[in-house]
């Protein structure tokens, strides 16, 4: 499953064209099922060719037909809902792809545990926590897990309150200060303010993504090092990596317009494995573990950290409970060919799925009887 309404949108069909380019077809029968930005459900063998999304107004002149799920408990079908006859699609489990809002923010995670469909990645809560920046940086902070000093405020709370809350931003911040929706990725709406007029126009500009905005403590002098963590009950962690920006912080641009075709967040440059001491490796996987735990991550997520190398600091910035390119570039030096890194997301979803089955969702207290 991949596209969907989000701004991460093409990012989303990109990592999808890389695991329909590397999973074993002799193991997988893979169905695409692409939702465009009008959230209709789409299937056809064209959608796993990438050059099929060059214009995305695709319809029946690819062959496609719209489909939904069945909405029966248990039943894992995709059934028709144009043309005739009325054609059913049985499938096994729903190999998410989707990044951002409505895909990774546990709306889709919520239908398919309504439905009983195993599926790859996060459940509901995680995806849920791991979607808001605001959420999630209160669970690190309760956890011990150091991070960067932030404000956050609503919209209505910014244009009744302008002054308090830019005198809030200023005190306990001050500037640099990087201001972000609070539920978007892909460096989507971020921006830095300098000074109190682009404090202004940075919000004013994250405004238009979300309702909800983050500020964030601009460090000077600051790297970036990420990590991915894969796993259910037992999780293990890749080795790191250190993002090379193109500016002050990492752009769209920088992420995935910069390495050429399907390369999505492999395009990125960037020095794997990171070029750090030993301790501090050890300082930030351990902490992306803790982490991965505190929200209750499942199957693979990747997690972000702000470090200052040489006094040997580090702040954990975010975790994305479904990242571009599903990370597969720290998984390939950790032991994992893309592949087989499909195969083991499979695997945790199918085994996430069936620890549920083992627990108890009713109780019969005759209340209604009574």
């Amino acid at each position: 499953m991949f596209g969907s309404r989000s701004v991460e949108h093409e990012v989303s069909v990109v990592t999808a064209a890389q695991v329909f380019s590397s999973i074993n077809k002799n193991k997988y029968e893979v169905i695409p099922v692409y939702i465009d930005k009008e959230g209709k459900w789409w299937s056809g063998s064209k959608l796993a060719d990438l050059k099929s999304f060059k214009n995305l107004q695709l319809k029946s002149e690819l062959g496609l037909r719209q489909y939904r799920l069945s909405g029966i408990w248990g039943e894992k079908k995709l059934v028709s809902v144009d043309g005739w006859p009325k054609k059913e699609i049985i499938f096994d489990i729903a190999f998410l792809a989707i990044h951002g809002t409505f895909g990774e923010d546990g709306t889709i995670q919520g239908m398919l545990e309504m439905l009983n469909i195993p599926y790859t990645g996060s459940g509901v809560t995680a995806s849920a926590v791991g979607m808001d920046k605001v959420i999630q940086k209160a669970l690190f902070e309760k956890e011990g897990i150091s991070v960067v000093k932030y404000v956050w405020f609503n919209k209505s709370e910014w244009e009744n309150n302008k002054k308090e809350k830019i005198k809030e931003v200023e005190e306990k911040l001050g500037y640099p200060a990087f201001v972000k929706p609070a539920n978007l990725g892909s460096s989507v709406g971020i921006n830095v303010a300098k000074n109190r007029k682009e404090l202004e126009w940075a919000v004013s500009v994250a405004m238009e993504f979300d309702r909800k905005i983050l500020v964030e403590e601009g460090k000077l002098g600051i790297d970036e090092i990420n990590v991915s963590v894969m796993g259910n009950e037992k999780i293990e962690v890749s080795i790191c990596e250190q993002p090379i920006k193109g500016n002050k912080l990492l752009t769209y641009e920088d992420k995935y317009l910069k390495g050429g075709k399907i390369k999505g967040m492999a395009s990125l440059s960037r020095l794997v494995p990171a070029p750090i001491s030993i301790k501090l490796k050890e300082m930030i996987q351990e902490m992306a573990l803790k982490g991965f735990r505190a929200v209750g991550a499942g199957g693979l997520a990747r997690i972000d950290f702000l470090v200052d190398i040489k006094e040997g600091k580090v702040w954990l910035n975010e975790i994305n409970t479904l990242p571009g390119s599903l990370s597969f570039y720290l998984w390939e030096k950790s032991g994992y060919p893309f592949s087989r890194l499909i195969d083991r997301l499979v695997e945790l979803g199918i085994e996430r799925w069936q620890l549920r089955q083992k627990i108890q969702f009713s109780f019969d207290s005759k209340l209604l009887q009574k």
